[in-house]
């Protein structure tokens, strides 16, 4: 077997087909599928089940699936350590995030970073899910993640940044507009804007209100916590939402943002596989997020 013929096996059965792995290489499903039989070969057990709409590994197939999946992240991260001890200050950083992420927390530390290291290439991807982060992360795809924290995942360290309490976003001409703050119990049963569906942001908010006894309705559904604030500004209706770095509370323009100091803060921060893996441009990319956001700094308006 090669390590070819793992990479592949691998690909084959986080996607769960051959044709999709197929597309993704540029190569026929033929040879994808030469690559799984070579190990089934080697191996003397069938590793993948076909079903009507794809592949599943077998019991075997799992087995080999992880440990594939952490030697190929191991040689990956070897292969990117010694890239830049050759390069030095160079070299890249891949970073799972979104623009409001961007914008709210790391606006001024990507300034800071792209001056002090021109030569490291710095790749924003956007990724679906924490999950699918997490996925990315131990398999070498990814460096670093921002999220909100959770439970803790297998093979995964995480470490908390910046802790966000919530606030209700309001138009300036809503009957709480002049409030200072707001009692959680005054919320139960009112109508908001509904954070991004199954996000980990949403799920500590149903969690800690979970924790007070109260719950919500929803009228409007949104991808981000900024779309959350225009519609809010809009007059479209209110919305629970972190206190992102920047945004003055309570705020003088169309937009107020009324705390709600009994609900559990938000905590997000940093994801990654091993801090003590990380590569040097990584390494100084999270701590320049860390220390931005410790001095309260930010180019976002």
């Amino acid at each position: 077997m090669t390590l070819d013929d793992l990479r592949v096996f691998v690909a084959v059965c986080r996607a769960g087909s051959l044709s999709s792995v197929a597309r993704d290489l540029g190569c026929t499903q033929s040879a994808v599928s030469q690559h799984v039989k070579r190990l089934e070969r080697e191996t003397g057990v069938a590793l993948l089940e076909r079903q009507p709409r794809g592949v599943v590994p077998t019991q075997a197939g799992r087995v080999l699936e992880a440990a594939a999946a952490e030697g190929i992240s191991g040689l990956d991260l070897a292969v990117r350590q010694l890239r830049d001890l050759v390069e030095g200050e160079s070299g890249y950083v891949r970073v799972a995030t979104g623009a409001t992420t961007v914008r709210h927390f790391m606006s001024d530390a990507v300034v800071r970073f792209r001056r002090r290291y021109p030569k490291v290439n710095v790749e924003f991807r956007t990724v679906s899910s924490g999950r699918g982060s997490f996925d990315a992360l131990a398999d070498g795809t990814l460096d670093l993640a921002w999220i909100t924290l959770g439970p803790p995942v297998r093979g995964i360290e995480q470490r908390a940044v910046v802790e966000l309490p919530w606030v209700l976003a309001v138009r300036d001409d809503d009957v709480w507009a002049g409030r200072l703050s707001l009692d959680a119990a005054e919320l139960n049963d009112i109508r908001l804007i509904r954070l991004p569906p199954n996000s980990a942001s949403a799920a500590h908010l149903e969690s800690a209100c979970a924790e007070l006894g109260i719950g919500f309705g929803y009228d409007t559904s949104v991808a981000d916590w900024d779309t959350a604030l225009l519609l809010a500004e809009l007059g479209v209706g209110r919305a629970l939402v972190p206190a992102l770095p920047g945004l003055a509370v309570p705020g003088d323009g169309a937009l107020r943002l009324i705390p709600v100091p009994a609900l559990r803060p938000l905590v997000v921060g940093w994801a990654v596989r091993r801090w003590d893996a990380l590569s040097p441009p990584a390494r100084a990319f999270a701590d320049t997020v860390v220390e931005s956001r410790r001095r309260g700094s930010t180019s976002a308006p």
